[in-house]
């Protein structure tokens, strides 16, 4: 298999373990030392433990399934060094009742080690207003 479509099944890979609420899969995906930079606090976390406990909790929030569509999906690898650039539409109901209906932009940078594609660095962004300062929420591709 080459690189290419190996990074393309690891994101098909997160979008399943997203529409099934499955933490551990998503984890098992991150380097020990991964980084992550999400739209929800904190500002950044590190490691596989920290980045599995922040997405349980993510999870926790929803009263419904949530919604997980990958759209221009950019996969750029080198030897054992890869990125996966995209967007990503989340969607659901919390368990406050507030809906979630937003896009945001995501970059995975990956290694291969002993044949298997981990992630290292995990980025996520919304736009924002620089007029406001506020994040723009409804910002569609």
């Amino acid at each position: 298999m080459d690189a290419d479509k190996e990074l393309r099944e690891l994101v098909a890979e997160r979008v399943a373990a997203v529409a099934t609420k499955d933490a551990k899969t998503l984890a098992a995906r991150q380097h020990p030392d991964v980084v992550t930079f999400n739209v929800l606090p904190p500002l950044h976390a590190k490691g596989n433990e920290a980045v599995e406990a922040a997405t349980r909790s993510w999870f926790d929030g929803y009263a419904s399934d949530i919604g997980y569509e990958v759209q221009d999906l950019q996969v750029t690898a080198n030897g054992d060094v890869g990125f996966c650039s995209f967007l990503y539409h989340v969607s659901g109901t919390l368990k406050n009742g507030a809906e979630v209906d937003m896009w945001v932009r995501a970059t995975l940078g990956c290694v291969r080690e002993n044949g298997r594609w981990l992630i290292t660095h995990d980025h996520e962004s919304v736009p924002f207003d620089p007029a406001t300062g506020l994040a723009l929420m409804n910002a569609t591709p």
